[in-house]
Parts: C-alpha cells; structure tokens; sequence
C-alpha cells in the first residue's frame, strides 16, 4: 500500500508521516529531504545553489540514503544539517528544476517498489504517487506554520522572518511549472492548525483502515 500526504511546509507532515509509518510498520519516505540533501550538498562543497545544472551534476555524485527516518549522505547522517536558514533559502529555487525533479521522483518510485510506504511532501499524491491508495492534503494558516517551525528550530531566526519566508516559499511551490503545490482531487483535506498530532494521526489512520477494508 501506498499512503501519501501533500500540502505546504509547517503542517506536520513529516510528523504524522512517521508516527503513521511506526504504527502501521510502514517504509517512511520524505522527498523534501532529498531536495534539502541536494541543496546541501552543493553548499558545502562550495558551489553555487543559482547553478541548477551543477546542482544535478552533483547530486547524481552521491548516494543518498533513509534510515530511521534521517537522509544519509553516502552513509553519514545529514539529518540535522538540512534545515538551515542557508538550505531554506535555497532549496525552493532548486527544488523548481524539472530535471532535478523528474530525477528525485525516479528515486522516490525505485525505493518504494513492492513495499507499504507511507510518503510525503509537495505535489506526492499529484505527480510521484497519482495512483497512492490513500492520499491526504494537511493545510495550516502560515501564521501556525510559522510558530511551529521556530519551535523547532529557534535558530532559524524571528517570527516575523519565519513567517515572510514561509510566504515565499509557498508563492513560489505554489507557481512552479513543474511539481507545483495543489490538493489532488481525490485526497482527504485536513487542516491542521487546531489538532492535535494525535487528532490528526487519528484521521490519517482511519483513512488507511477504510481502505484495507474496502479491499478485503
């Protein structure tokens, strides 16, 4: 089975995505890791973010891996190095490339053949998984998105900037030509921004077991 959740940064997705992927022995995937590892990369190796070809070049260098949930760089844990206010700003605009994009996806679609998978990110349940059994869009206001991921990561700055580049963000996952931000028709809407993690845990949950019953 496939389970796929979509919807913009801030509204739990990586959350729910591994609590459902512990309860249900689900394979976690999060493909924003793999954009923020490329972004990453390319930083510290002292090359240019602007240069999307390069960006690919040096993506198809390394091997990137999933552990426990935690993205590995060929086999070292990068984890915590990936939401940066450096990676922040940057990966929005490599995350637009098409090349790179159709590349993530190639991977996303190999790791998850054959398994019960459990993924999550932007445009997941419209262009990696369309055919996800289950598909759900978590939404939150970006204020909420906002407050969260300073609670996270209080590094990262104040409130005010927080939230003006969450904006951002959205304004451009929203327009991209390629992978662009939107609800697929078929997928369960939840707005996070007044659950609880376990509410909306519960919702996730429930959706999944429908499912398995209508197959029976």
């Amino acid at each position: 089975m496939r389970v796929a959740i979509d919807g913009p940064a801030g509204v739990g997705k990586s959350t729910i995505a591994r609590m459902i992927a512990q309860k249900c022995g689900f394979y976690y995937l999060n493909s924003g890791s793999f954009y923020r590892a490329y972004t990453y990369n390319q930083q510290v190796r002292g090359r240019s973010t602007d240069d999307l070809e390069d960006v690919l070049e040096n993506a198809k260098k390394i091997k990137l891996s999933i552990k426990d949930g935690a993205i590995a760089i060929d086999g070292q844990d990068v984890e915590d190095k990936l939401h940066t206010p450096e990676v922040d700003r940057a990966v929005a605009k490599v995350s637009t490339y098409p090349p790179l994009r159709a590349y993530v996806n190639e991977q996303l679609r190999k790791v998850s053949e054959g398994m019960d998978v459990i993924a999550e990110g932007r445009d997941i349940t419209t262009v990696v998984f369309p055919d996800a059994e289950v598909k759900c869009y978590f939404d939150a206001t970006p204020e909420v998105r906002a407050r969260r991921r300073l609670e996270q990561h209080p590094e990262n700055g104040s409130f005010a900037s927080v939230l003006q580049a969450i904006k951002e963000r959205d304004e451009i996952d929203r327009n991209k030509k390629v992978g662009a931000l939107k609800q697929a028709a078929d997928a369960l809407y939840i707005d996070t921004s007044y659950l609880t993690i376990e509410q909306v845990c519960e919702r996730v949950l429930s959706a999944i077991f429908a499912c398995k019953n209508d197959r029976k």
